[in-house]
């Protein structure tokens, strides 16, 4: 005769595990939804996404870089205008899909659809929602950052197999605005709060030395450049790039699984506070 498990037995085996409260290892049930959503729905969305900086490559890396010609790039050595803004258009690109899952996808679920709720009162604790829809980001992080490698290739941008690194950095540079952004969502109840994030990400794209290098600037502008992320994921990829490894690396990468630490810590916190009570 099987055994039913009672509302007390769970708050009591609860009690025993506290950690359970938090994570159930069940984030898997988070991300096979999440594939069936975009498969039967999102597929479009996702796919459109690729396209922008592919877009912005050859129309300011072909176009504007016949006349720019060669710019110095990491190391001191000179390339070509598409080779510069190539790996920062990739590192724009993994921001992008991941704040779009993380932020607006999220907003949706979290308002108007109750699905984290639902999640909620099952066995399911917020680490395992936050590691799901972090996982899904990160996915498409993965997907677009293969692909405009590729399209690097194709266009002759890729000079050293230390390019191909540029992939799994990508995916760091995901992991941590998703991280994060999933967290700052948890904020935000109307669209126009949710306006605040386009406004903090289109100054980040323009001035984060994407197109030009970070010594037009000022020096006190300079230093509140070089605070913001993006900036790290620009320089950490136009490294890669080229196969130049230097202090700097490193920093750019601590910068990275800082942020994700904040982040994982500050949603799986919010996403308690707010569906736990």
């Amino acid at each position: 005769m099987s055994k039913v498990l009672t509302t007390r037995d769970y708050q009591l085996t609860t009690r025993n595990r506290p950690f359970s409260a938090l994570y159930a290892r069940n984030a898997k049930a988070v991300i096979s939804r999440g594939l069936m959503a975009t498969k039967s729905s999102n597929w479009m969305i996702m796919v459109s996404g690729f396209f922008e900086p592919v877009l912005y490559l050859v129309s300011m890396g072909l176009g504007l870089g016949a006349l720019v010609g060669a710019v110095v790039g990491p190391g001191g050595e000179e390339i070509s205008y598409a080779a510069y803004i190539a790996p920062a258009l990739l590192a724009v690109s993994a921001m992008n899909g991941a704040v779009y899952d993380s932020t607006w996808n999220v907003f949706f679920k979290m308002n108007f659809a109750k699905l984290y709720q639902g999640m909620l009162y099952t066995s399911l604790g917020p680490l395992d929602v936050a590691i799901g829809e972090i996982f899904l980001a990160l996915l498409r992080g993965a997907l677009y950052a293969t692909g405009f490698t590729a399209v690097m290739g194709m266009m002759g941008l890729i000079t050293t197999p230390w390019a191909l690194l540029m992939i799994p950095a990508a995916v760091l540079i995901a992991f941590g605005f998703a991280s994060f952004g999933m967290g700052i969502t948890s904020y935000m109840k109307t669209f126009q709060q949710m306006d605040w994030i386009n406004f903090v990400m289109l100054p980040m794209f323009l001035f984060s030395a994407t197109f030009y290098p970070l010594s037009v600037y000022p020096e006190p502008i300079q230093w509140f450049i070089q605070a913001l992320p993006l900036w790290h994921g620009v320089e950490l990829l136009r490294q890669i790039s080229v196969g130049i490894f230097t202090p700097a690396t490193a920093i750019h990468i601590t910068y990275y699984l800082v942020m994700i630490l904040i982040g994982m810590v500050l949603t799986t916190t919010r996403l308690r506070k707010l569906f736990l009570k």
